[in-house]
């Protein structure tokens, strides 16, 4: 059983994941190599739609953070996925919920680079 601070904080993680995936605050955001090979156009494409990717289940989100996912982009299978960091970037956050402690990097990749 999830007690109701622990959904509170979930629910607060999740919250601060969707503003970076959706709308780039909060946090950095990297692309590798292979996505950026892929040329302008399909980049623009595989954001918007990382931005608008809504398919959230407790198969591929268990812990209703919102921090990954898997998604098929002009026929590439693409993830993201957000990582917590400290403020300089050096550790793990010490609390993910805590965006004054917390340093967000969502890394978009292709499946295969991951």
């Amino acid at each position: 059983m999830t007690s109701k601070s622990e959904t509170q904080r979930r629910q607060k993680i999740r919250e601060l994941n969707d503003a970076l995936r959706r709308h780039g605050t909060g946090g950095r955001i990297v692309m590798t190599a292979g996505i950026q090979a892929l040329g302008q156009a399909a980049v623009n494409e595989i954001i918007n739609k990382v931005r608008a990717f809504n398919n959230f289940t407790k198969d591929n989100d268990p812990w209703g953070e919102h921090d990954c996912a898997l998604l098929t982009v002009c026929g590439n299978r693409i993830m993201y996925k957000i990582d917590y960091f400290d403020r300089d970037l050096q550790y793990a956050s010490p609390d993910p919920a805590d965006a004054l402690k917390t340093c967000r990097v969502m890394t978009i990749l292709m499946g295969e680079e991951y």
